[in-house]
């Protein structure tokens, strides 16, 4: 994946560098918590998942020293985030910036899949239903944080708009932000 597309931004390697020293506990711990809270908020996400609803993923951001591994639980999700390959039944791997752009309804996964800037490993069925779940549930992880910080809300919209566009990362919905 060295042939990352020029369009798809990556972590620098001191930000990354940074993940390799840091415990991950704390980290799987807080976003188990957001992704219980993206739960409750969305509860179809989990639903359109089927068959699939207990299916362990491991999104793969390759710019970064970790995999995350989701376990849809059957709704009521439970993240890992660890060092090495990471286990599951459908890996998806690519640079954060597109797997983020993925859920924010940025990119096409399609695109991506065929300029090989995403790469999907494992069962493809599984990793097409939390595609589509993903897809239907028009998610705003931003969005998602700034409701969650009470009287910070408003200042860390901000914060994560100038992010966005300094980095050019999508870290809101495109119709949302208005940036893409």
């Amino acid at each position: 994946m060295s042939d990352t597309s020029p369009l798809i931004p990556t972590v620098p390697k001191a930000a990354a560098m940074a993940l390799r020293v840091l415990p991950l506990a704390p980290i799987s711990v807080s976003l188990t918590a957001y992704s219980r809270r993206v739960a409750k908020s969305h509860p179809g996400l989990f639903r359109r998942l089927g068959a699939f609803d207990h299916t362990p993923f491991v999104l793969d951001p390759t710019d970064l020293p970790i995999v995350v591994c989701l376990n849809p639980n059957g709704g009521k999700p439970r993240v890992r985030v660890s060092r090495g390959q990471g286990d599951g039944a459908a890996r998806i791997a690519g640079p954060l910036a597109a797997l983020l752009g993925l859920v924010h309804g940025a990119f096409d996964g399609d695109a991506l899949f065929f300029s090989r800037d995403l790469v999907i490993e494992g069962d493809t069925a599984a990793a097409l239903a939390l595609r589509n779940a993903v897809d239907d549930a028009e998610l705003d992880l931003s969005e998602e944080v700034a409701q969650l910080s009470g009287p910070f809300a408003a200042p860390l919209r901000w914060a994560m708009n100038f992010a966005e566009r300094r980095t050019g990362v999508c870290l809101t919905r495109p119709e949302e932000a208005g940036l893409w």
